[in-house]
């Protein structure tokens, strides 16, 4: 029994712990898969010179075949299948047919059968007298065949190994599942950071033009002596400033774009065009207590854990069982043929119970350990649901602040381009001279870089929302007020 369903159950166990950490995720500067398996994939096709048209549908579906994190759990539970399928072995009788011919010497003295005892047998023959010259070198021709059967009828460890291995299954169906959602938020999360370093990028190089238009009549107007040197001079470091900003925010741009095309199967080298703007919505109002119950029901770590509360339990009793006796049957029937003498069958049917005498030590230390292990994953489930209740008050409160930033924000931008705008009029009347025109181009270059930051941190929260409360890879849509 120890080599086989107690086997099982032990690598269940093992499988269960690894399972329930395989989906940890790392928020890390310049991610990549060695850190986190699920910021790599599986390149899904060769580098073309014709960009493609990426929307964020198109970019979680590609995510969902080709993440490496969720391939990563998906093959594992692949191979938790496998196991599943050697238990059941435990349960269905083993039929083996087996054959075979072949010619075999025997010594009938080194099986007890010397000249001594071969004369004990003389009476037997014709005038009372062993024939001389018997060899006790004899060789015979036989040919068998034979099948086998055996089964357990019944077991306490097979029984509980089962439902363990049935356990088992289903939380690593939920660790894949959760798998989904992760790849789900972080190819989401990348897409919407590439929008947002996108638009940085035109802001940069909005700024840059004007500034640049702005150095060019700085110049002319200074070489025609209306203007001061140092006004030229305060245009030119703006100029300098803002493409040193273009260039950071293309760098920065291009580095998103990779981490996207790592998280979907896309080769780095790639040419993507992100064909979704940045998505604005308010969320539809609901309590947490709401938010909670779709939570508990919805959650897959939640469900992998109770499953591994149930494959534990079963586990115990596994090795509680340990104590019960196990009842078998095991028979042959098959064919002889020696030396041509004809075919006659034989057969045998048994029946086995056994019945542990005495092992209670190993018996006890078994048993304790997996009340151990059962009370650990018992306190897991316990924190995991205050956790959740974590994450959900968490990700509310996030949302409703990004909310409130991004209605500043948006007031910031209307009050720059107002202040831009008057600014302008004054320079060209010739109230002012250009420096109050520089610094208001920048202060709107900020106002429009604060939003658009501001609408991705929005986006991020509410996929965080829809993440704490289980329901992102159905309704990440919903959530970014598509």
């Amino acid at each position: 029994m120890a080599g086989g369903p107690m086997k099982w159950i032990l690598l269940c166990a093992l499988l269960a712990g690894a399972g329930a950490g395989a989906c940890a995720r790392a928020q890390m500067s310049n991610p990549t898969s060695a850190q986190n398996p699920f910021f790599g994939s599986v390149t899904a096709r060769p580098v073309s010179d014709d960009p493609i048209r990426l929307s964020l549908d198109d970019a979680v579906r590609m995510g969902l075949e080709n993440n490496l994190g969720l391939k990563e759990a998906e093959n594992a539970e692949k191979v938790v299948h496998g196991e599943e399928n050697m238990a059941l072995q435990e349960f269905l009788p083993t039929i083996t047919l087996t054959g075979g011919t072949g010619v075999f010497q025997h010594d009938l003295a080194a099986q007890g059968f010397g000249p001594g005892v071969i004369s004990k047998f003389g009476a037997l023959f014709p005038g009372g007298v062993m024939p001389a010259g018997v060899s006790l070198i004899t060789r015979d021709d036989l040919t068998q065949g034979q099948i086998n059967f055996s089964q357990t009828l019944f077991s306490g460890p097979v029984i509980a190994g089962w439902r363990a291995a049935s356990a088992t299954v289903r939380s690593f169906h939920f660790a894949k599942e959760t798998a989904r959602g992760n790849v789900v938020q972080d190819v989401a999360t990348a897409y919407l950071r590439a929008i947002a370093a996108g638009s940085e990028v035109d802001d940069a190089a909005a700024q840059e033009s004007a500034d640049k238009v702005l150095a060019d009549q700085t110049h002319e107007a200074h070489a025609a002596g209306t203007t001061s040197n140092l006004d030229e001079l305060r245009a030119r470091v703006q100029l300098q400033a803002q493409q040193q900003a273009r260039i950071a925010a293309e760098n920065a741009h291009e580095k998103d774009l990779i981490l996207l095309k790592r998280e979907i199967g896309l080769d780095p080298g790639q040419k993507i065009v992100l064909t979704d703007p940045a998505p604005y919505g308010d969320l539809t109002d609901e309590t947490e207590q709401e938010i909670l119950a779709t939570a508990y029901k919805s959650r897959q770590d939640y469900q992998n854990l109770q499953n591994q509360v149930v494959e534990f339990r079963a586990v115990h009793a596994a090795y509680r069982s340990q104590r019960l006796p196990k009842l078998s049957f095991n028979g042959f029937w098959g064919v002889d043929t020696v030396n041509g003498a004809g075919t006659h069958g034989n057969f045998v049917a048994a029946g086995t119970l056994s019945v542990p005498i005495f092992k209670e030590a190993s018996l006890r230390g078994d048993e304790d350990a997996s009340a151990a292990q059962l009370t650990n994953v018992q306190a897991q489930l316990d924190d995991l649901q205050v956790r959740i209740h974590q994450q959900v008050r968490n990700a509310m409160l996030d949302v409703s602040a990004s909310r409130q930033l991004v209605e500043v924000a948006k007031s910031n931008v209307a009050l720059a381009t107002q202040a831009l705008a008057d600014e302008t009029a004054r320079v060209q009347s010739g109230v002012d001279d250009n420096l109050p025109l520089v610094r208001a181009q920048a202060t709107l270059a900020s106002a429009q870089t604060n939003l658009v930051e501001s609408i991705y941190q929005y986006n991020v929260a509410k996929l965080s929302l829809a993440r704490a409360a289980g329901v992102i890879e159905l309704e990440y849509r919903e959530y970014l007020g598509r």
